[in-house]
């Protein structure tokens, strides 16, 4: 039998942190109204931005991206971000912000993650620990319950601890190669291009300006100029013209006002602005293509 000197010695075995978290600064679930807008902040803490419910378009530092329910996605310390929801939706979002120097947390930076059923799971049980150990609604810095159970903030933390080691483990880092990941990006940006030239469509008989088309999609004018051209061919000015010139030579076909009253609809200042930027996209004038048969042709489709 082993003395008492022998059992009292005996070697412990250390258990490895992976993530450790002891300090929250916020958390909060917001219902948001339609058209919401977060103008933006940045932080010395991390921050995780989780879409409960509609669409909203994220910006992180110089990059855009688009979440959907369902979908997470971390800020790393002093990253810029901001956020709005999406044309015609009124998003419910989940945000917690908390200090953490584990290593481990920098596989986070800059990833949005669809959550698995179990995950939502946890971070509804975060939520409810959160609700159990502080005054809600939660405000800053949090309010602590007089009437707390017994070991509420202590099961947030292993809550948000979970969650996070859990995502670590089914390896969501490592599902899509970094040949695909381009491509997921390459795709935003695609969806990004097809948004702007939607808005133009729609507003094809307004004056748009490049500054306008920034602020509406809180991109700078730097970037999205770029991101335009390389995927379309044309600056934006140019693409709006041939908008607005594909919507005049509807408008010659359809033969129900005159090229003074077109010109003055599309917004151009005068009738010579408007059958200069006419003959540059068809290559003939206003009057021309109203006689041409390919006018004609159009007509009877």
């Amino acid at each position: 039998m082993s003395s008492q000197f022998e059992l009292n010695n005996m070697i412990r075995t250390s258990l490895e942190q992976t993530i450790v978290i002891n300090q929250i600064i916020t958390m909060f679930y917001a219902e948001r109204e339609r058209g919401f807008e977060f103008h933006g902040e940045y932080h010395d803490f991390w921050e995780f931005l989780y879409v409960d419910k509609g669409e909203i378009v994220v910006t992180a530092d110089d990059s855009v991206h688009y979440m959907s329910q369902g979908s997470i996605i971390f800020h790393k310390p002093n990253e810029f971000h901001r956020f709005h929801a999406t044309k015609g939706t009124a998003p419910n979002i989940i945000v917690m912000t908390f200090d953490c120097d584990s290593q481990a947390m920098k596989q986070f930076d800059g990833q949005i993650i669809r959550l698995e059923n179990e995950e939502r799971n946890l971070l509804a049980q975060i939520i409810a620990e959160g609700q159990n150990a502080f005054k809600y609604p939660f405000d800053h810095p949090l309010q602590r319950r007089e009437d707390a159970p017994v070991g509420s903030e202590q099961l947030m933390q292993n809550y948000l601890e979970i969650f996070l080691i859990r995502l670590l483990r089914r390896n969501v880092f490592k599902e899509v190669p970094k040949g695909l990941s381009t491509i997921a990006r390459e795709k935003r940006r695609d969806e990004l291009t097809e948004r702007i030239i939607a808005h133009m469509k729609e507003n094809v008989c307004s004056h748009l300006t490049v500054a306008g088309i920034a602020d509406h999609f809180h991109i700078s004018r730097t970037q999205v100029t770029a991101l335009f051209k390389e995927n379309t061919g044309h600056s934006m000015k140019e693409y709006f013209n041939k908008l607005k010139m594909e919507r005049a030579k509807q408008y010659i076909r359809e033969n129900t006002d005159s090229l003074t009253e077109i010109a003055d609809m599309l917004g151009f200042s005068s009738i010579h602005a408007f059958s200069g930027t006419f003959k540059k996209w068809t290559g003939m004038s206003p009057s021309e293509y109203a006689r041409s048969v390919i006018a004609r042709v159009h007509d009877k489709e």
